[in-house]
């Protein structure tokens, strides 16, 4: 959420800024309600000051023996405190609008991110590794999965529906081997603390990232009427939901807390299943596991004072790329355009690996600094010393990587003309030595 305080202050200056990443109406409501809450404040003033004025000449009126004029005076202020309290009331009424209108602005964008209505204005930065050639046509995922006996789709959508996957035998190992070689990189080499987290999330965790209450609809929610111990909690009257990313719940540990800056930069980082409806993504890569409603997923989070946080996010898309190094995929880095960033970002570099059955890059991890956007909505603060006032911290978020997609890339990078799949250097030692998938005999 942006600063309230600032957006009053700068109301054109964040107009035109929020311009770039698409039409903003909303700020048009916002000045309309802040012109009635400064109307609304100025005449409660007026009669707080005209009820304390005449309590004043009242008080002097009794004291000089004059009750007529004192009870004429009594009666004129009867209805001030009635007339204040409803103007406070309104007062309270408009902000909480304002308010509202703030949870559904996204943060502003970076001064270093390009201007541009759609990811063809995304720029790309740099390039990493050779994308393979091959001397037979290559094959894509969905084809080299099925015909190893290691992704299963249409089981799948006979257990649950379209965009699920089942991985057998060494799809599933594979899977697994990822997940697992992924944290300890992000734990022994990047520095991460590694957290296990609930993969259930309350409402509140979810307004505290940005992902409600606008985008309620890619979410999975839960019904918990029948949930007898959800229901007996203070917290009844909120709703749950399937995590969407492990973001969520790593931002969310510090929420309501003070932290201490010298302890600054926290870096974490977790595996979680991953569950988004795709609302709006209908027909759209629905092939295979590019956009599935259940994913694997590691993510990095840091949070960081406010003066280096540009520093850590190139720090923390560098520990993303680390993953695709090791294991041989390429890939190149794009900064996102204005258009292109997600609600909270105020700047985004996407990671997009190379796919040969589409002969081009696809993402496999966006890499964001939110700043305070979302300290502000989760209210995560610290203080750079004892007895100092809190200041929100920025908070960075970062895939490390998308699993099932770093599966498919090796599958397609790492196909061989006899439709077997050799297995990265670096991955091996968790696949207990294994070099090679090979198909069934």
């Amino acid at each position: 959420m942006l600063d309230i305080k600032f957006v009053r202050d700068n109301l054109q200056w964040v107009q035109q800024r929020l311009a770039t990443r698409g039409p903003v109406n909303a700020l048009d409501e916002f000045e309309r309600l802040e012109r009635d809450r400064r109307a609304l404040i100025t005449e409660a003033d007026r009669l707080k000051a005209e009820r304390n004025r005449l309590s004043q000449e009242i008080g002097r009126l009794i004291k000089a023996g004059e009750r007529e004029h004192a009870e004429a005076l009594k009666a004129q202020i009867k209805d001030l405190p009635d007339r204040i309290k409803h103007l406070d009331e309104q007062s309270a009424a408009v902000e909480a609008q304002l308010h509202g209108i703030l949870a559904s602005l996204p943060n502003l964008p970076h001064e270093s991110v390009p201007v541009g209505a759609d990811e063809s204005a995304n720029v790309e930065v740099r390039r990493w590794g050779t994308p393979p050639t091959f001397d037979f046509e290559p094959k894509d995922h969905v084809e080299i999965g099925t015909l190893l006996g290691i992704l299963d789709t249409e089981r799948a959508t006979k257990i649950a529906g379209a965009r699920f996957a089942v991985l057998p035998g060494l799809g599933a190992r594979l899977e697994r081997a990822l997940i697992h070689f992924m944290l300890d990189i992000h734990t022994k080499e990047n520095g991460y603390r590694e957290m296990w987290l609930p993969f259930i999330i309350n409402d509140q965790s979810l307004y505290g990232t940005g992902q409600l209450p606008k985008f309620e609809a890619d979410l999975f929610k839960l019904a918990t009427d029948d949930v007898k111990d959800l229901q007996e909690q203070p917290t009844a009257r909120r709703q749950f939901y399937l995590t969407p990313t492990a973001e969520v719940p790593l931002v969310n540990l510090y929420r309501d807390e003070i932290l201490d800056g010298a302890q600054l930069p926290i870096s974490l980082t977790a595996y979680t299943p991953c569950f988004r409806s795709e609302a709006g993504s209908y027909g759209k890569d629905v092939r295979g596991l590019i956009r599935q409603h259940q994913f694997d997923k590691v993510e990095l989070v840091k949070f960081t004072h406010p003066e280096t946080s540009y520093d850590e996010l190139e720090k923390l898309t560098c520990h993303a790329e680390s993953v695709l190094q090791r294991l041989g995929l390429a890939y190149r880095v794009v900064v996102l355009c204005t258009g292109d960033m997600g609600f909270g970002a105020s700047k985004t570099y996407d990671i997009e690996v190379w796919l040969p059955s589409q002969r081009r890059y696809r993402e496999i991890s966006s890499c964001s600094n939110c700043e305070a956007f979302q300290a502000r909505r989760a209210n995560i603060r610290f203080r750079r010393e004892k007895g100092s006032k809190p200041e929100f911290v920025h908070t960075l978020n970062g895939s490390g990587v998308a699993v099932g997609r770093a599966w498919l890339a090796i599958l397609e990078n790492y196909q061989q003309a006899d439709g077997s799949v050799l297995i990265p250097p670096a991955l091996q030692p968790y696949l207990d030595g294994l070099e090679r998938i090979e198909p069934p005999s």
